[in-house]
């Protein structure tokens, strides 16, 4: 048997349906063997970016590993920017990425570059399969560690010559990491802390997402009646009316939360993860921290830890939660809940939209009313994504995706497709800035391909409007930061979507109302933006 047919076989064996990729020379041989399997299919993208992210965000959502495949070189490079987004927002991604034979990279050699060196500093693992006897033991390493807290990714490179050699069909089992839980005394020392702090403050991270753990975390939060903070990718955890609920942090500036809990004696930081936003900037004085997550913490002098509840977060809730005496309820002072919904435009009145202007907050205001429990938000990265986690709220966790590790521009549109063939059922809106929508916009075309149904909304000012702002206050002018547009309409139809302009806010909802109820083939919406 062929290397790579043990090498999909194996890839069968770990649960893989879709690979996003582009075929070259090198991996010619691993795309025909993916051609013979009934269970995977191979989904040809027009960028290999593209397919890493289409990897992360299936990967995010789907509570499977997210595979993408690129050759070498080129195609290699063209995957760091998804790969290095999978692994600082810890989404499990595993790339397979061809390579030139062993016995040409002694030498220069065309289109070779040191992959393992280029992925290492962006991956938990990079690895070249030396031997066709090792593959079943690497993709079970590989898929292991991609899945194991924290996730991230993995390159496995495949050099030429070990594709063709013949192989040994011997996928290893799938067994799952044991999962671990705070010793008995750990945790009623911290619900003896807890229970002598007068103001304990609940700082939440993707981690309770990623671990499935919000059911428990919304208990505990009941019993203990503390405020309560998430990160940008923590949204969705409590509803948007419960008087807990002290919406996101972690914004540059006028971070109105900050004063609530600068008031707190006490920190619960639960799956928080520093890439999000460094201790520094939200714990200036030092607050003492109870520390929740799965691997222990980092050390950072504005990072406290009085003691550290290390394990499965699930589990970990669910042990705290038998315990008596956790209510703790106090609220920060100066009715800060009201003044952030206020700064953060956070309540909107429907009833005059035909007068308001066409703003991004009021755009996420309608989208926000429109959505359903099921609905997937997914962001790019610009200044919208600022607006989106201060302003929307949505109906329930994992139901907004940003990226807020890496951050990178241009993950939107190909992390729609992620999206939707992970949740083929559920409604899905791609927000995305010009700029982010023009870096992967051919993949509409792969997306159309494959029969999917989305809705697009591009927020068009011909501008990076973050940058602009920031180069006006530190400099008081800007420059490099506008460009021109071709018409997004025209781009859309080109394509062989349906493209619509929304002129104002009321069109706007008209538009968007529409789309969502037709649930079928995909629309862009193109909105003007004043700048």
């Amino acid at each position: 048997m062929k290397s790579t047919d043990v090498f999909i076989q194996c890839l069968e064996n770990e649960g893989v349906e879709y690979i996003f990729g582009i075929p070259g020379k090198e991996t010619l041989d691993l795309v025909d063997s993916i051609s013979k399997s009934k269970q995977i299919q191979f989904i040809n993208v027009r960028h290999e970016q593209g397919a890493a992210f289409m990897a992360d965000v299936y990967g995010r959502l789907s509570n499977r590993v997210g595979v993408c495949l690129s050759t070498l070189g080129p195609g290699a490079t063209n995957l760091v920017t998804g790969i290095a987004s999978a692994n600082l927002d810890h989404s499990p991604v595993v790339a397979v990425v061809g390579q030139a034979s062993i016995v040409k990279q002694h030498n220069e050699s065309h289109q070779y570059i040191n992959i393992i060196k280029l992925m290492d500093p962006v991956t938990k693992w990079s690895v070249e399969i030396k031997d066709a006897n090792t593959i079943p033991v690497i993709i079970r390493k590989a898929f292991r560690l991609a899945m194991s807290d924290k996730p991230g990714s993995v390159v496995i490179e495949l050099p030429e010559n070990i594709a063709i050699e013949a192989g040994i069909s011997r996928a290893l089992p799938v067994t799952h990491v044991p999962e671990n839980v705070p010793t008995t005394e750990a945790t009623q020392q911290a619900v003896k802390i807890i229970s002598q702090s007068q103001r304990p403050f609940v700082i939440v991270g993707n981690g309770a997402i990623r671990q499935r753990a919000t059911e428990e975390l919304q208990i505990f939060v009941e019993q203990l009646q503390a405020p309560v903070t998430h990160s940008f990718m923590a949204k969705g955890i409590l509803a948007k009316d419960d008087v807990l609920n002290f919406f996101s942090f972690g914004f540059q500036e006028n971070d109105d939360i900050l004063r609530g809990i600068s008031e707190a004696d006490l920190l619960i930081v639960i799956g928080f993860d520093f890439v999000e936003r460094m201790p520094k900037d939200w714990n200036k004085t030092k607050i003492p921290i109870i520390h929740l997550d799965t691997l222990p913490a980092e050390v950072d002098e504005h990072y406290p830890v009085q003691i550290e509840l290390v394990g499965n977060l699930k589990e970990t809730l669910k042990i705290m939660n038998t315990f008596d005496g956790l209510a703790t309820p106090w609220c920060p002072s100066g009715n800060l809940k009201k003044q952030i919904a206020q700064n953060y435009q956070i309540e909107w009145n429907h009833e005059h939209i035909r007068s308001l202007p066409l703003t991004t907050e009021n755009i996420l205001h309608v989208i926000e009313g429109l959505s359903s429990e099921k609905t997937i938000i997914i962001s790019d990265v610009g200044a919208h994504k600022l607006s989106i986690a201060r302003t929307f709220q949505p109906k329930a966790p994992n139901r907004l995706i940003i990226s807020n590790g890496f951050a990178s521009m241009g993950i939107a549109l190909p992390g729609s497709i992620g999206v939707k063939l992970a949740c083929p059922n559920d409604p899905v809106i791609c927000i995305t800035g010009d700029g982010g929508a023009l870096m992967n916009i051919s993949e509409i075309e792969t997306a159309r391909r494959l029969g999917l149904s989305f809705i697009i909304i591009v927020l068009n000012d011909s501008v990076l409007k973050l940058e602009e702002q920031m180069m006006m206050q530190k400099f008081g002018n800007s420059d490099g930061v506008t460009y021109g547009n071709p018409d997004f309409v025209q781009l859309a139809q080109s394509f062989g979507i349906n493209g619509v302009r929304a002129n104002d806010i009321h069109q706007f909802r008209q538009l968007l109302s529409s789309a969502l109820h037709a649930q079928k083939d995909i629309t862009l919406i193109d909105v003007p933006l004043n700048t």
